[in-house]
């Protein structure tokens, strides 16, 4: 699904001419080919399938074992050969599975069976289910190369010479019979071009060394990965080798540091999720690969506390590092390098953070998210090295911070929202323990003097007052006896200041404590001790201060797509890496609306897209200045750069999120050509050239490129968008076109102004896609809007968005032709001042492809 947009946008068509049907003797094939064959045929039909055809070699495979996958199926015969593969394909068609990776041939070569004969069945069956399930891609595996000196299958053993033949007339047709051609010939062969002794004890057939290696060399097309593993965040030096660990050898993890034990038992643990069983010790085994983590010096330009090396090759994988944090991080790259399980290819990592401070902030004040959900995401923090957890729970909406001195902070009746849901001491303990296992630190935030109406509800005194102070002194001092953290963030912002002692007395008392102290920029009175976290526009311009940089990294503000894309592009702090000024930054997730259920708050915020989009900056360091909306579609250096991270995005989609709320889809090859301005006098329903069937596409005014396109930004000109003069009372259209090699139906992520979680915007009337007058066209017919379930509903902040937002609705569903499809978007605007503050104009459209029926 996630490559989806690669094959449905720009594909030329591969239609080949009806292939006729063959009729085979059933006498031609053997008692086991039948009793094969009619268990094929008896077994339930599934969706989704990864289909093995072939002989003996595809038979032996304990497929779905072997990946940790149902959905693989065998589909092998021993002793079949292509025209037996001919006979039963009807079988393997009639299910449309997703994927059929054949071998076969060699028992045809030794039977003396033609070259030309071997393909033309071969390009046959290639045609035959192109025709007949177009949704299936088909991989033709080279056939394997054999080695005579086992003394057996000589009929097959002396074909060497014929099967690179084969072979190369196999990679030849791949374009015209529509199938990918995957070379196992080749590194399944010696120096000396036979079998690798290493696979096989026959000479034809693998053994288990053999399937480990299959499975690692065609591990990234079974699930549409990058060839090479993704790793996110990238390191500073990555060099690639030749050869490769074999991990489902490896028995022992060497460790002879006493400090690194829990970071060994940690790896132990991720293998062990992977099927592999290893032993930690102090010393190597002779002649049997390992892993070893080493406390040793590492070099690096900055950060050396986190810094690490990876070496990986034949023999052994290595983490070296000065703390054992280097060494998590290490580990955490390594557990991205094994993504097969099987083999680590080979390679030289040095690498460390362009940023001290990585951090990510949850809100659970306003929406109480379980222990169980915090940790998933502390998980999720911990394996991208994100360093710091920022915890929000006290607010408005309620004060969720255990006190026992004084417990109605968190009794019920004081609680707008999740009555009585709250954090008990031990809980925030847990928490603490849970990310300092994790070399996180925990930030929590006490929010003062503002948002805290919850405070003033349960003890009936305003935070500023003296009285209030008091109080607040009392929690402060239990919070600090009771809980084992550096920094305690104050909060400080958006209130009214009216004791000018307020602030200064709380974090003189926090530092008398020996705790850092945090506050929010702009905010209130804060002494040149208290790190500034920032949150507007201006950013860090006094240098005597320290910054953290959370400046157009709110989450609940983007949509998905352009989080990405804005995120990827940021300068953290407005610098490349972090310095005395900018220690880095913080990815904030402020749900400020009520929710139905806490996993909205992942599913309507691009937590997890972000979050590793945030996690490849803060870590890499780079990104362009200003705050940029789109992808770069005049910068082909640039384009290509997000090409290449959006790919590593999508393999970790693919890999580590299944279950998981990922609103992503792939993007950077959706080209868009725009037309305008057109005057449309404030009469958004007017109609202009491009909407004509006569219009033929002068040359475009602009062009973009993305999922998601933003003409005009809410906060333009601060965040730029597509437009760099954009005007009031116009029109624009975009427009691009795909092809489709059947008529089928699309699913279509489709938006118009994707609404933020912390404004109180308003729901599109019924039959409009929002009140700009914006539309859509495929193939020239209008595709019609949501039937909204609150259309018109006036923004409320305690009525939760159900449809609004195109990631937490089911995709559009529009029929799509054969050939090239041709989308038009209508964006036409009026004023750019909203309604009120809560509906803000930011023009902008998304479309982009999620799902294909039946392609």
């Amino acid at each position: 699904m996630k490559r989806l947009t690669l094959l449905l946008l720009f594909l030329v068509s591969t239609a080949t001419a009806q292939v006729k049907p063959v009729q085979l003797a059933d006498s031609l094939f053997s008692t086991y080919y039948h009793q094969r064959a009619t268990l094929f045929k008896s077994l339930p039909y599934t969706q989704g399938d990864i289909i093995f055809l072939g002989n003996s070699i595809s038979d032996g495979g304990e497929w779905s074992e072997l990946f940790a996958d149902g959905r693989m199926k065998n589909r092998g015969i021993s002793g079949d050969n292509s025209a037996g593969v001919l006979h039963r394909l009807e079988e393997v068609a009639l299910r449309k599975p997703a994927k059929v990776f054949l071998l076969i041939g060699t028992n045809d070569l030794a039977r003396n069976i033609s070259a030309d004969s071997l393909l033309k069945n071969m390009f046959w069956i290639a045609d035959y289910l192109k025709e007949k399930t177009l949704a299936t891609q088909l991989y033709v595996q080279s056939i394997l190369p054999v080695n005579e000196r086992f003394n057996k299958f000589g009929g097959h053993t002396s074909k060497g010479d014929l099967i690179r033949k084969v072979n190369a007339q196999l990679q030849a047709g791949a374009s015209k019979h529509g199938y990918i051609s995957l070379d196992l010939h080749t590194p399944f062969s010696d120096n000396t071009g036979r079998l690798n002794a290493r696979y096989t004890n026959d000479g034809l057939h693998l053994n288990g060394d053999g399937y480990a290696f299959w499975k690692h060399l065609i591990y990234d097309e079974v699930y549409d990965l990058q060839q090479k593993p993704s790793i996110i965040p990238a390191p500073q030096q990555l060099q690639w080798k030749e050869d490769a660990f074999p991990l489902y050898q490896s028995k022992s993890i060497v460790v002879r540091d006493t400090a690194l034990k829990k970071e060994a038992a940690r790896l132990q643990a991720m293998l062990a999720e992977k099927g592999l069983r290893v032993d930690i010790k102090d010393r190597a085994v002779p002649n049997e690969p390992y892993i070893a983590l080493a406390l040793e010096k590492t070099e690096a330009p900055r950060l050396a506390e986190e810094a690490y090396t990876l070496l990986v090759n034949k023999d052994r994988a290595t983490i070296k590092a000065n703390t054992a944090h280097g060494i998590f991080n290490g580990i955490q790259t390594l557990g991205q390098l094994m993504r097969d399980a099987a083999y680590i290819p080979g390679c030289e990592v040095r690498d460390w953070p362009a940023f001290s401070w990585r951090g990510y902030m949850v809100d659970v004040g306003r929406n109480y998210q379980s222990m169980e959900m915090l940790k998933e995401q502390i998980d999720v923090m911990a394996r991208y090295k994100l360093n710091i957890f920022h915890f929000h729970p006290t607010e408005d909406i309620a004060w969720r911070l255990e006190v026992p001195r004084y417990p109605q902070l968190t009794a019920p009746e004081h609680m707008l929202r999740n009555k009585g849901a709250y954090y008990t001491v031990a809980e925030i303990q847990e928490l603490i323990k849970y990310c300092k296992d994790r070399h996180i630190t925990f930030v929590p935030e006490i929010d003062m003097p503002g948002h805290s109406a919850a405070f003033t509800r349960a003890m009936g005194v305003d935070m500023q007052s003296e009285e209030g102070l008091a109080i607040l002194k009392d929690i402060l001092n239990d919070f600090c006896d009771t809980y084992d953290v550096p920094y305690v963030h104050i909060g400080g912002d958006e209130v009214e200041i009216t004791n000018r002692d307020f602030l200064p007395q709380v974090t003189e008392w926090l530092h008398e404590r020996g705790k850092q102290t945090i506050g929010w920029e702009p905010g209130g009175n804060l002494d040149k001790a208290t790190i500034r976290q920032l949150w507007m526009q201006d950013g860090a311009t006094n240098p005597d201060n320290t910054y953290i940089d959370s400046r157009h990294l709110y989450l609940n503000h983007v949509d998905p797509l352009e989080a990405v894309t804005t995120i990827f592009n940021r300068q953290i702090g407005d610098r490349e890496a972090g310095d005395s000024t900018v220690l880095g930054g913080t990815l904030c997730v402020w749900h400020d609306r009520n929710v139905l259920k806490q996993e909205d708050v992942l599913q309507m915020n691009p937590v997890y897209p972000g979050m590793l989009t945030f996690a490849e900056r803060s870590w890499k360091g780079g990104g362009h200045p200003g705050w940029i909306t789109n992808v770069q579609a005049d910068q082909t250096e640039r384009l290509q750069e997000f090409r290449e991270f959006e790919n590593r995005l999508l393999d970790h989609q693919e890999l580590y999120f299944e279950g998981k709320p990922f609103p992503y889809a792939a993007q950077a090859d959706i080209k868009w050509k725009l037309y305008g301005p057109y005057k449309n006098k404030g009469e958004l329903s007017t109609s202009f050239a491009p909407e004509k069937k006569s219009f033929k596409g002068k040359k475009p005014a602009a062009e973009a490129v993305g999922g998601t396109v933003v003409l005009r930004h809410f906060w333009h000109p601060l965040v730029t968008g597509v437009l760099e003069k954009a005007e009031e009372n116009n029109t624009w259209y975009a427009t691009t076109r795909f092809w489709s090699d059947v008529d089928t139906t699309g699913h279509f992520w489709i938006g118009f102004q994707n609404l933020s979680r912390s404004q109180n915007s308003d729901t599109p009337a019924k039959g409009a896609w929002d009140n700009k007058g914006s539309a859509i066209y495929l193939n020239g017919k209008a595709i019609a809007p949501p039937a909204w379930k609150r259309a018109g509903q006036q923004g409320n902040s305690e009525i939760p968005l159900l449809d609004e937002g195109y990631e937490y609705r089911a995709p559009i569903a529009v029929p799509v032709k054969r050939g090239w499809n041709t989308v038009l978007v209508k964006l036409p605007v009026g004023s750019f001042k909203g309604r009120d503050w809560h509906n803000p104009v930011k023009w902008m459209f998304t479309f982009v492809p999620v799902s294909i029926s039946d392609l």
